[in-house]
């Protein structure tokens, strides 16, 4: 990893880490496996932790105060996307332990939700201490219940999907600072899983805007402030789908397109053409 920082230094990138909790924490349970949520019956959930239990707060902050002592950037994703007790029709009765943790910590009228979003809120209060901005993922903000996501959360906007995703609006309309991802124009998903398809350099170049955040259709100019950015995501769903070389070639015009549509997100002044001629020169 030092390796890859110093490299990023050299070319003037910065480098944001992600350590994804509560839902995508595979490694972790592997080295704790008592910490892995399972639900009435006793069935674990794949990467879940137990919010419930003390001891998962204080290992995945340890982790968290370790990685942004070795970051020297600005930001850091503390992930909260696709928490697998959410995913069922009713978390409060499948997970029981985590409803009486609400209630515990929340009050009477607490959910499963809120003490995710408790989670949200402690996590980015870790890295926060830490002297770094926090991220999360969009459906990892909920609405409407005892607790609300901290203000200061940058939005990482993805989906309108998942379960716990809110509709785009809601998260403008609070003020909420977001960074694009649409997965109609910016998702490159290896093997393209779920109906997802490489995305094109064409495509963005000629569709999409930085207010392009969900589907096609781009919010109000009005909140063009609140839009931090864009950026292109690579996802090793099914790793052995691509080689390196495959996918550094799939992402190489996309990556172009994105970059010019950042610096000037209004009609391109080249035709495709011209403006692969223009990338094809500049290497």
């Amino acid at each position: 990893m030092r390796r890859i920082l110093a490299l990023a230094r050299s070319l003037h990138i910065t480098v944001v880490p992600e350590i994804d909790s509560p839902g995508h924490l595979g490694a972790v349970l592997r080295a704790h496996p008592g910490l892995q949520l399972r639900n009435v019956q006793g069935v674990p959930r794949q990467g879940a932790i137990d919010i419930s239990k003390p001891e998962s707060a204080r290992i995945v902050d340890d982790l968290l105060r370790e990685y942004a002592q070795l970051f020297p950037g600005r930001w850091f994703h503390v992930g909260a996307d696709e928490y697998q007790a959410l995913t069922v029709r009713d978390p409060q009765t499948s997970y029981p332990q985590l409803a009486r943790a609400a209630v515990q910590k929340y009050g009477p009228n607490a959910t499963v939700r809120d003490l995710a979003t408790g989670w949200l809120n402690d996590r980015a209060s870790v890295v926060r201490a830490a002297r770094k901005q926090p991220k999360a993922w969009n459906d990892g903000f909920f609405r409407g219940g005892a607790v609300s996501p901290d203000k200061d959360i940058e939005v990482e906007y993805w989906t309108g999907k998942e379960i716990g995703a809110r509709p785009l609006a809601e998260y403008l309309a609070e003020g909420r600072k977001v960074v694009n991802l649409n997965d109609e124009y910016l998702y490159y998903v290896l093997g393209e899983p779920n109906e997802f398809t490489y995305p094109t350099g064409r495509r963005i170049y000629e569709e999409w805007t930085p207010l392009v955040l969900r589907g096609t259709t781009p919010v109000p100019a009005r909140y063009s402030d609140q839009i931090l950015g864009g950026r292109l995501a690579v996802w090793g769903d099914r790793a052995q789908a691509q080689t390196q070389d495959q996918v550094a070639a799939g992402i190489r015009m996309p990556l172009r397109a994105l970059a010019q549509k950042l610096w000037t997100p209004g009609p391109p002044a080249l035709s495709w053409a011209d403006f692969n001629a223009l990338a094809d020169r500049l290497g």
